[in-house]
């Protein structure tokens, strides 16, 4: 092609407008009317009726437009990655000086490539048993810190990581920094998958990345991404695209999540909730300490009753040992009880100070203290009073035992054998011999005389 070397003083001068519209003139007056065969990929189609798509080769793409009026006419779907074949004049789109098809009719010219190879990966797996539930694992409730498998500079991590910091900020976040589109996307995705579980520094894996077309979200389609999910030991949520985006590794996935927000909100709960659940565990701990505290008293009230049926000191000194074990395992069960308490209270309220306003914290750890306080006076009140009643029961006992007989000039006899009590002489024999307990020491005698009046 020979260049015009006319001097550029001579030449005409175009605006840009003149320009576009006499080669928009020139490509409809050249390709009147043509077929074009190719793949359908970022396919939109706005309210207008209108859709707009590209139409692509494995060498090259251009854009293309079908207006409401044509599109109507079509007895199949346009759907991203089918092929199809379309009547259109070849124009230039001024305004934006875009070259561009604008399609008359379009018809099915079989499935696109990369959806054949999609449905046949598919398949492959289906029947490989990786799609199976039972194969899916758990997500944690609350994730001792969440890893992210994405790009650094996408869309999605920031989506997530703003729903994460609303919902639950004190779980830290691991992001794994990758290439989500490319040919070397699928390796890279794999390869973060294997180093967060040899690393097992996270014990949930968000994959995630924003929409796009087929072709944009292929690496998440590919083999080798999706054995690496399966063969993770790290419980994994998928993200991947819109809603209606569906990739092979959202069906190896453990988990499916449409968007990238909907993951952040999956794999945490939100602290409102767990702030009430713990206020619900407290209060049921203090209604677990006062049932306690009602039984221990029923437990020592009947203990009291039982020694005052119990007269004989051997009997009253083993009562009174078992209610001092019992008070003594009262007081530990209930140290134990408001320690272990304590425990929980304040590793949940480091926990809560992470993202709860400081004045809620201090006035909830003011109350706590207050009953805590007024729980211990109690105790210690009710303790002694149990102490008092104690003593006033073995002074009682003391007043009516044997013991206080044989200090007035009584004594004890029984059978030096047996030990049995001798109530008459008719139970003793000549030569017999007895044991005499007196209120100080215990004599031995043998019988050698016996008077039956």
């Amino acid at each position: 092609m020979a260049f015009n070397k006319t001097p550029i003083s001579e030449t005409k001068i175009y605006s840009v407008s003149e320009l576009n519209k006499e080669t928009k003139n020139l490509l409809s007056s050249y390709f009147s009317y043509i077929q074009v065969k190719g793949e359908i990929s970022n396919l939109s189609t706005p309210s207008s009726g209108h859709i707009y798509f590209t139409l692509k080769d494995q060498k090259a793409q251009i854009r293309c437009a079908m207006f409401k009026s044509q599109q109507r006419r079509l007895n199949f779907k346009p759907e991203n990655g089918k092929q199809v074949i379309i009547s259109a004049q070849v124009s230039l789109y001024e305004a934006r000086g875009d070259y561009q098809l604008i399609a008359d009719k379009m018809q099915e010219a079989g499935k696109g490539d990369l959806q054949l190879a999609f449905d046949q990966l598919k398949t492959k797996l289906l029947n490989e048993g990786l799609f199976d539930q039972a194969l899916k694992q758990a997500i944690p409730d609350i994730p001792k810190q969440i890893g992210i498998i994405t790009s650094a500079t996408g869309a999605a991590i920031h989506d997530i990581l703003t729903v994460l910091n609303r919902r639950f900020p004190a779980i830290p976040v691991l992001i794994y920094p990758t290439a989500v589109q490319g040919d070397n996307s699928k390796f890279e995705i794999s390869k973060a998958i294997e180093r967060a579980n040899l690393q097992k520094q996270v014990d949930v894996i968000i994959l995630t990345r924003g929409g796009g077309s087929l072709e944009d979200l292929w690496a998440f389609n590919e083999e080798c991404v999706a054995r690496a999910i399966v063969n993770s030991k790290i419980p994994i949520i998928s993200a991947i695209g819109h809603e209606v985006d569906f990739t092979i590794a959202d069906f190896v996935a453990d988990l499916r999540s449409p968007t990238p927000s909907a993951a952040a909100e999956n794999v945490v709960p939100d602290q409102q909730t767990w702030y009430a659940k713990f206020q619900a565990i407290e209060h049921q701990l203090q209604q677990i300490i006062q049932r306690q505290l009602a039984q221990h008293h029923q437990s020592l009230s009947w203990l009291a009753k039982r020694l005052q049926q119990l007269h004989p000191g051997q009997q009253l000194q083993r009562h009174a040992q078992a209610l001092d074990s019992l008070e003594i395992r009262l007081v530990r069960t209930i140290q134990s009880k408001i320690k272990h308490s304590s425990n929980q209270i304040s590793q949940q309220n480091n926990l809560l100070q992470r993202h709860n306003p400081v004045d809620r914290i201090i006035r909830y750890k003011e109350q706590q203290q207050y009953l805590s306080n007024r729980l211990n006076m109690a105790m210690q009140h009710r303790l002694k009073s149990l102490h008092r009643k104690q003593l006033s029961l073995i002074q009682t006992l003391n007043a009516v035992s044997p013991l206080a007989t044989l200090e007035r000039g009584y004594a004890i006899v029984s059978e030096s054998n047996t030990s049995k009590i001798i109530r008459s002489s008719q139970q003793l024999s000549i030569n017999d011999k007895i044991n005499i307990r007196l209120a100080h020491g215990e004599v031995i005698s043998q019988i050698k005389e016996i008077n039956n009046e």
